[in-house]
């Protein structure tokens, strides 16, 4: 036994998606589909979708905000996770990866709960404020370039309920945050992230190494 987190081997990473993963077969489809594109190690793993689908369904979220789409997966999840009329937000500027997803969203009968928006996440997000959306939405997933993580999470803020949740991906890096020797922009914006989440007194905490390093923010 252990209090130190485990690190997953593939032969316990088998084991846990074998007794745990409830993966519905449209979203297997869409990313068995995405693991055939050059840019698939950009798709979240489907063990993540689950637990954020569940933290969904646990604080009851009903509007959401998705930046960086890619092929449409972890919108599927959330999507799929809303009630009849719930509504995403999603925010992406690629056509090609955005034409892919919107293909399994209709397949799982829930493109009406999604507005894609093709523009730049910040422009969308500042549109949303000025039309009075302000405190509205109940979660914000944030999965995009990561320079502007802080951008994208101080534009998210006001539009975040009390109590609302944002999640952010790729906050572990592969590790490369916790090395030095690693300098390029990437890593220092995620660095520079983490260390102002740390001291941000408006919200509450909590980075989990779940896949690439998933952290939940929750509004105070």
């Amino acid at each position: 036994m252990t209090r130190k987190t485990l690190t997953l081997d593939s032969r316990l990473h088998d084991y846990l998606l074998s007794v745990s993963l409830r993966e519905p077969p449209v979203l297997r489809e869409l990313r068995e589909a995405t693991d055939r594109l050059p840019e698939r190690q950009m798709q979240i793993a489907p063990e993540q979708g689950q637990f954020m689908a569940m933290l969904l369904r646990l604080i009851g979220v009903n509007r959401a905000i998705e930046i960086g789409v890619f092929t449409g997966y972890s919108a599927l999840v959330t999507a799929l996770a809303l009630p009849e009329d719930g509504r995403l937000v999603a925010c992406d500027v690629n056509t090609e990866w955005t034409t892919l997803a919107r293909k399994y969203w209709r397949r799982a009968g829930v493109e009406q709960k999604i507005d894609l928006r093709l523009a730049p996440a910040l422009a969308t997000l500042q549109a949303l404020m000025q039309g009075g959306h302000g405190e509205s939405f109940d979660f914000v997933f944030i999965d995009a370039d990561k320079e502007n993580y802080l951008a994208y999470y101080e534009a998210s803020l006001p539009l975040l309920r009390r109590g609302g949740l944002i999640c952010v991906d790729n906050t572990l890096w592969s590790g490369h945050v916790a090395d030095p020797s690693v300098q390029d922009e990437d890593t220092q914006a995620i660095r520079a992230f983490n260390q102002m989440l740390l001291g941000d007194e408006r919200v509450d905490i909590s980075l989990i190494p779940l896949a690439d390093g998933l952290t939940l923010i929750r509004k105070r």
